[in-house]
C-alpha cells in the first residue's frame, strides 16, 4: 500500500495507508533505529524464489502461494549462508535475460545444488542449473517463443497427473545442448530435445519453458507436483491463520498502546485498520481525508463501515476538506503538479490531525509485498519507487514504531485476508485508486462540476461492468474527463460539451497493461447512459493504447 512516507520520499500523492500491525503470524518490526525483523515461526514451511532478474519472478512465487505454501523473493546475490538458515523446503530459479555461460552473467554456486534442498530450474535458471553442474548450453539453432506443445515423460514426479503432450509457454534464445551428469531428460520439443531434466536422487529439476505463466495449460499442476511430491510440503498457508495469528501478535505487541492509521478506503488500508481494529479496538485512531476528489458515494460507504455506527469500536475522524483542495487546484492545469499539490495538502490537514491526537505508540503501514520489490529489497527488480521505512517519516508524527501487518502479502492475498476479516466485499474488491483521485482523471483544471461530472461517469461505467459480470474480470477500469469540447446534436440542438474516455486494462503486475477487449453492447450502453444522464458530457470515447506507450491513468 502507498503510505504518507512514499508522498514525502516521492513528493507524490498516492493511496496512503499509515498506523500500527505486525504481520504473518510473526511479528515484523521496524523501529527507527533498528533493522527489520523478518523471521517466520520454526514451523512455518517455506519456499524461496531466487530471482536471476526474470519477468515473472513475483508470478512465480504467487503461483506457490497459490498451492497454500508461503514463498519469497531473494536476489541470486544472497549470501549462502543466508539460505541455508533459512531451511526452504524448496528453491525455485527464476527466468532471467543473460546467457549463464557469458562472464559476468547472473550465477550461483555448485553449493546451492548440494544442499540437499529439492531445486526447480525455470528457463534461464534450467540452464543455470545445467550449466554450473556439467552440461553444456549454447544459441539454439531454432529459438522458441510461444505456445509449444511439450512431450512429457509422466514417470517423472513432475507429470504423474500432466497429459503426455501438453501446450508450454517458451521463450529462449538459449538451450541446453547436453544435459548434466547424473540427469536424465523427461519432457522435448520439436526443436529442444532437452526441455526438461532430472536428477530424481539428488531432486533436482530443470524445465526450460514457464510454468508460472497461465499459457502453460497444465503449468500449475506441474508446480503443484514439485511443492507436494518432490518438496514433501504440508500447505500451511492459509488465510485464515494468517489473520488470526496476525490479530494475536498485535494485541500482545500493542499491550496499552496508542495507533495511529490513514485510512484511505483502500483495500489495503481497510484491511489493516479492521485488523488492528479487532486486536486493540479504540485505541486506534483512524483519520480519513476526504479531498473531494473521490468516487461517487465514497467517502460515506468508508464512514459506514468505520465510522461511529459501522461494526468496529475505533476512534474514526472524517476530515471533510474539499473546498480547502478545490481552492488550491484553481487554475493548475499541469498533471504533476496537481499531483504535487493534493499531496502536500493531504499531509497538511494529516499533520493538524495529528498534533490534535498527540503521541502515538505506534504508526501503521498496508506496505504490501509487490512495494517491497519495487524498493530493491527483494529479488533483482529495479526500484521502481520508494515505499515504507525509505525517505524518512514526518517530524510532526511522534511515534515509537511502525509495524506492517501485510508486507509479505500480494494483493490477492490481502483481499482474502479482506473477506476472512468480514470486510464488504464491495471495499475488498474496490477498484485501484490513485491517492489524487479524481484529480488526476480530469484533464486541465479541476473543478467542483468538473468532479461532479466524472463521478457520474464513473459509476455509470462500473454499474455497467459489473451487471456485465466483467468486475472481477478486468485488471483496472474508469472513466476520466478530457479537457476536449465538440460539437454534438442532441434534441435536434446544438450543443458543444466535453467527452468522457472509458479507460479499462488487463494487467498482471501493473507494469505493462493491454487494453480490455469489452463487449461493444457493453460500451454501447455505458455510452449511451452517460450522454443522457451526465450533464455537459455529448461524447463518449474508449482507450484502447496499452502501457507502453500510454500509462494505466489517464492525465
Amino acid at each position: 500500500m502507498r503510505c504518507l512516507v512514499d508522498v514525502l520520499a516521492e513528493n507524490k500523492y498516492m493511496e496512503l495507508s499509515l498506523g500500527a500491525v505486525p504481520y504473518l503470524s510473526a511479528l515484523l518490526l521496524i523501529p527507527t533505529t533498528s533493522k527489520i525483523d523478518r523471521r517466520l515461526p520454526m514451523n512455518q514451511e517455506k519456499m524461496i524464489v531466487i530471482d536471476f532478474g526474470g519477468q515473472y519472478n513475483q508470478l512465480v512465487a504467487r503461483r506457490v502461494r497459490e498451492c497454500n505454501v508461503y514463498c519469497e523473493i531473494y536476489s541470486y546475490r544472497t549470501d549462502m549462508e543466508q539460505i541455508k538458515a533459512m531451511n526452504p523446503m524448496g528453491i525455485i530459479l527464476t527466468g532471467g535475460p543473460n546467457s549463464c555461460y557469458e562472464e559476468g552473467a547472473a550465477s550461483c554456486s555448485r553449493e546451492l545444488f548440494e544442499l540437499g534442498i529439492p531445486v526447480l530450474g525455470l528457463c534461464y535458471g534450467a540452464q543455470l542449473m545445467m550449466h554450473v553442474l556439467g552440461g553444456h548450453v549454447c544459441k539454439a539453432p531454432v529459438r522458441e517463443y510461444g505456445k509449444i506443445e511439450v512431450t512429457v515423460d509422466k514417470s517423472s514426479k513432475l507429470f504423474g497427473n500432466v497429459s503426455e503432450k501438453t501446450i508450454c509457454w517458451m521463450s529462449h534464445n538459449d538451450y541446453i545442448e547436453k544435459e548434466a551428469p547424473g540427469f536424465r531428460i523427461v519432457g522435448s520439443t520439436a526443436n529442444c530435445p532437452a526441455a526438461v531434466m532430472e536428477c530424481e536422487e539428488k531432486k533436482l529439476y530443470a524445465i526450460q519453458f514457464h510454468p508460472e505463466v497461465l499459457h502453460t495449460q497444465e503449468g500449475t499442476k506441474m508446480l503443484h507436483n514439485f511443492i507436494y511430491e518432490v518438496c514433501g510440503c504440508a500447505g500451511t498457508w492459509k488465510m485464515d491463520a494468517f489473520v488470526d495469528n496476525s490479530i494475536k501478535a498485535i494485541r500482545e505487541k500493542v499491550g496499552s498502546g496508542k495507533v495511529l492509521c490513514a485510512l484511505s478506503g483502500g483495500v489495503d488500508s481497510s484491511v489493516a485498520a479492521v485488523m488492528l481494529a479487532k486486536a486493540v479496538g479504540d485505541q486506534l485512531t483512524c483519520v480519513f481525508v476526504d479531498h473531494g476528489l473521490l468516487r461517487k458515494n465514497e467517502g460515506d460507504e468508508v464512514e459506514e463501515v468505520f465510522g461511529p455506527n459501522g461494526p468496529y469500536d475505533l476512534n474514526f475522524i472524517r476530515v471533510n476538506a474539499q473546498q480547502r483542495f478545490y481552492n488550491k487546484l484553481k487554475g493548475v492545469e499541469e498533471p504533476e503538479r496537481k499531483r504535487k499539490i493534493i499531496g502536500e495538502e493531504f499531509i497538511r490537514v494529516f499533520e493538524e490531525e495529528a498534533k490534535k491526537i498527540g503521541a502515538v505508540d505506534f504508526l501503521v503501514q498496508g506496505t504490501i509485498y509487490p512495494d517491497v520489490v519495487e524498493s530493491g529489497l527483494g529479488g533483482e527488480s529495479a526500484v521502481i519507487k520508494s515505499h515504507h521505512n525509505v525517505g524518512g517519516l514526518p517530524d510532526y508524527v511522534d511515534f515509537k514504531e511502525i509495524i506492517e501487518p501485510l508486507r509479505d502479502l500480494f494483493k490477492d492475498e490481502v483481499r482474502k485476508a479482506g473477506l476472512e476479516l468480514g470486510i464488504p466485499e464491495k471495499l475488498v474488491y474496490r477498484q485501484p485508486f490513485p491517492g489524487p483521485g479524481l484529480g488526476i482523471r480530469i484533464i486541465g483544471e479541476v473543478t467542483p462540476e468538473k468532479v461532479a461530472m466524472v463521478q457520474e461517469a464513473d459509476a455509470i461505467y462500473r454499474e455497467e461492468i459489473a451487471k456485465a459480470g466483467l468486475d472481477r474480470e478486468i485488471g483496472q477500469y474508469f472513466a476520466a474527463l478530457t479537457n476536449m469540447r465538440s460539437v454534438g446534436v442532441m434534441g435536434d440542438e446544438r450543443t458543444y460539451d466535453y467527452a468522457i474516455a472509458l479507460r479499462a486494462v488487463n494487467t498482471i503486475d501493473f507494469m505493462t497493461a493491454e487494453a480490455a477487449e469489452i463487449p461493444w453492447g457493453v460500451l454501447g450502453k455505458v455510452a449511451n447512459r452517460i450522454v443522457n444522464e451526465v450533464k455537459h458530457v455529448n461524447r463518449v470515447l474508449y482507450d484502447c493504447t496499452g502501457k507502453p506507450p500510454a500509462t494505466i491513468e489517464f492525465e
